[in-house]
């Protein structure tokens, strides 16, 4: 027997629940022509606090609702619900179970929602089975009032799962569970890989306890949120980093009126010193915005270090193994939506390159550009070697009384995208050098001192 891949719906999938779409899509139709006492408070706080047993309620007394009328009733409201359901289901939960369905797992919807307004829905998103709440019909077709079966939500959900994984050949402990309320817990408690999604405090508390992971769909594989403010880490870190915090260094940032304040797009920058993240942080705080930071994936083998790293959202990059796993990751955030941030030139420049006013890159942010149609944004870092020079294990953390300028500059949109990688690399360098101050582009010869600094202890100066 083999195991399958549960999904919850309201909450799980998406971000609040179906009950308001499926409602408007029955009034706009005609279907329905009164509102259930109560309907849109109980809404309202289902989005926010998850299942209440006032909502639960609601949803059993929705056979009243559908009593008397055909079958098909409410067919066309169903379909057009599922067009506007499909459009906000998180597309992380979309890239999960195109997963289970790669390592051949069935993928199964399972919902209190009836299942006579859910199954379009379903069938817009290939999900293979779908273990719903069930009205009966009467001998007419018409719908009696009553319930076929179990009401599938806590343990009657778990009962027809195990009715129907018994009429599949499922082993419910080979499969996977995901779900974000307390009340699946019977469900969650039943597989082998339970997963609590956007969890309800009470979730939250027991999947600690219980060390189940605690996902979220709305952001990356791997990015932390705080357990029930439902904040991202990284978010708080950039709270947390005023730029008061690093009295040795003065930041002079413009231009990032230039990053979009919605919708995906790729920011690419240079990188002069171990003290860019600092400034990128900088920069990142003035766009109210998160993103996904691609890094070498040495910094994540380190113990604590690698660790925090994936949990503020970085993707590290296997260079050695050619960087595929974390091109296809980062494009995943880019369709979904989120910022993503890399320095193409990989590594700090070492010894007199590092004076050279040519900036050479990968082409990953090329190829990026490319596959998602995310427009590329660059910036320019300077002054930040003075902080942090790369021949120093710490940043220069005494110089109080004047501390060096570390300058970022966000230019516009890349242009004259889509040609070769190799050219378009050219043009995303050239566009970030442009974001530099005048002397970046200057041709000189570095003075051995200057070598010196921008060369790591215990290494050649050439």
């Amino acid at each position: 027997m083999s195991g399958a891949a549960i999904f919850d719906l309201d909450r799980t999938l998406l971000q609040g629940g179906t009950g308001p779409l499926l409602s408007r899509a029955m009034y706009d139709l005609g279907v329905v022509s009164r509102r259930l006492p109560g309907e849109g408070l109980l809404y309202k706080a289902f989005d926010l606090i998850g299942e209440t047993l006032p909502s639960i309620a609601l949803a059993r007394q929705a056979t009243l609702v559908a009593r008397g009328r055909t079958g098909d009733a409410f067919d066309a409201a169903a379909a057009a619900a599922a067009d506007t359901i499909a459009a906000v289901i998180h597309p992380f939960a979309l890239a999960l179970i195109e997963q289970h369905r790669a390592a051949g797992r069935p993928v199964v919807l399972a919902t209190t929602t009836p299942e006579h307004l859910v199954r379009p829905l379903a069938e817009r998103l290939g999900v293979d089975h779908v273990v719903a709440t069930r009205y009966a019909l009467t001998d007419d077709g018409r719908f009696s009032g009553d319930l076929d079966g179990p009401f599938v939500w806590s343990r009657g959900k778990l009962a027809a799962v195990r009715s129907w994984a018994e009429r599949e050949g499922v082993d419910l402990a080979e499969s996977f569970a995901y779900s974000d309320s307390i009340y699946d817990l019977p469900l969650l408690s039943a597989v082998g890989s339970p997963a609590a999604v956007n969890p309800d405090p009470r979730l939250t508390l027991y999947a600690l306890a219980r060390g189940w992971p605690i996902v979220h769909f709305d952001v990356s594989p791997g990015v932390v949120k705080i357990p029930v403010l439902g904040v991202e880490l990284q978010r708080l870190l950039f709270l947390a980093s005023p730029p008061a915090l690093t009295p040795y260094a003065r930041f002079d940032v413009a231009g990032t009126e230039n990053i979009p304040r919605t919708g995906p797009a790729i920011l690419v920058g240079n990188h002069r010193s171990y003290f860019d993240i600092p400034a990128m942080i900088q920069m990142m705080r003035r766009t109210g915005r998160t993103g996904r930071i691609l890094a070498k994936k040495e910094l994540f083998d380190v113990p604590v270090v690698g660790a925090l790293a994936s949990a503020l959202g970085g993707i590290p990059v296997d260079r050695a193994g050619g960087g595929q796993e974390s091109f296809e990751t980062a494009a995943v955030a880019l369709e979904a939506g989120e910022l993503v941030c890399l320095l193409p030139q990989g590594t700090i420049p070492r010894g007199a390159r590092f004076y050279d006013p040519v900036l050479k890159g990968r082409t990953g942010a090329a190829r990026l550009a490319a596959a998602t149609g995310a427009p590329v944004i660059p910036f320019g870092v300077w002054g930040s070697e003075k902080v942090w020079p790369r021949s120093s294990a710490l940043p220069r953390m005494l110089s109080l009384t004047d501390p060096p300028t570390v300058r970022v500059r966000v230019g516009p949109p890349v242009e004259v995208l889509g040609r070769s990688a190799a050219a378009d690399t050219r043009r995303i360098m050239e566009a970030i050098v442009d974001c530099l101050p005048p002397e970046a582009r200057e041709e000189r010869t570095p003075t051995a001192e200057e070598v010196a600094l921008a060369t790591p202890r215990g290494r050649s100066r050439g």
